[in-house]
């Protein structure tokens, strides 16, 4: 067996030679990989709903933090593009092809108005950044209606869908139609033949129960909330998973009162198609910050909002679950005419 020997000289040339080699190939590793992103110019922020909206409220809710804790470097502002049930603002977002600095607030309707229709738009023609948060149904009557439980109510659908008018905001197709719906079949009832009664808002909606002009009112819990609190009405359930926290802890959910249904109208943040991964890296980021801050916390809390957060890549896999499931209950209700 033939041993060999090296002497320290060769051994430190050779050390020498290998950590060049690695140094030159961290070089070029580095240089492959996309260089980080930050925004150039300022941000806008679209809110497809007026001052005041659930969309809007959201969307100077993300401002104000950013600001705040100063997580962009550029400035930044929401633009209000109402209309067409969402339709107006993601056309708007549409025409700024590849600029990673017009962003939208939207919810559960660009998937449903596109489903059903309504919309040319559909949810793959935008890149997902964020799930932010979820905002379930309540279903509320005035204090002094006949009608006690969710279980009356369901009967009363059983019977005759069309002898109870419910109210809600803002459109068909939407999650406080759907969650309505879901109750009417629940009980046996021909959910076609609901008797809804469309408002230009969940507040208009409130209003109506309010003044006894409609049975019952499917809803947001925030705007429902100030209501209960005086007494003025009487929630039978929320569409949650799970009880809400905070005051509405007393309300069962459908769930709990053996009505297999939970509606989430949840709120997206989206981009443009064509981002490029550092762009999309750059608001994971952000995003991620924000919702872990104090201040959005306070916030979901005070409008009974659920902290759902998702990034980029696990609310498109959310996004790619939700769409087949509500095309089912649309196509149930007779509302699909061109989805794809």
């Amino acid at each position: 067996m033939e041993t060999r020997y090296c002497s320290d000289k060769r051994i430190s040339r050779s050390v020498t030679l290998g950590l060049a080699v690695l140094a030159a190939g961290w070089a070029a590793a580095g240089a492959a990989q996309p260089a980080a992103w930050t925004p150039e110019k300022a941000v806008e922020l679209i809110a497809p709903s007026g001052p005041g909206g659930g969309t809007d409220r959201t969307a100077r809710l993300i401002l104000k933090i950013w600001q705040d804790k100063r997580f962009l470097e550029v400035p930044a502002g929401v633009v209000n593009k109402p209309g067409g049930g969402g339709a107006v603002s993601l056309a708007y977002l549409k025409q700024h092809t590849a600029d990673p600095h017009f962003l939208q607030v939207a919810p559960a309707l660009l998937l449903t108005n596109h489903i059903s229709g309504r919309s040319p738009h559909h949810y793959t023609d935008f890149t997902p950044l964020a799930l932010l948060n979820s905002e379930y149904v309540g279903f509320a009557v005035k204090a002094d209606s006949p009608i006690k439980t969710i279980h009356d109510l369901s009967a009363r659908l059983r019977q005759d869908a069309s002898a109870v008018s419910i109210a809600v905001g803002t459109s068909l197709g939407g999650a406080n139609h759907i969650a309505a719906a879901l109750v009417a079949r629940a009980g046996g009832g021909d959910m076609k033949k609901l008797k809804t009664v469309v408002f230009k808002s969940s507040a208009e909606s409130m209003v109506a129960v309010l003044g006894g002009h409609v049975d019952v009112v499917a809803s947001s819990a925030s705007l429902i909330l100030p209501h209960f609190k005086s007494g003025a009405v009487r929630i039978l359930a929320m569409s949650a998973p799970k009880r809400v926290s905070g005051v509405l802890a007393t309300v069962p959910t459908l769930k709990e009162q053996q009505i297999d249904a939970v509606v989430d109208n949840f709120r997206l943040l989206i981009g443009v198609s064509d981002l490029q991964p550092a762009q999309v890296a750059y608001w994971d980021g952000v995003m991620a910050r924000l919702t872990q801050s104090d201040e959005w916390r306070t916030n979901l809390e005070r409008n009974l909002w659920e902290n759902t957060y998702m990034n980029s890549r696990d609310t498109r896999k959310y996004l790619d679950a939700q769409y087949p499931e509500l095309k089912e209950i649309l196509t149930e209700l007779g509302m699909v005419k061109a989805a794809k």
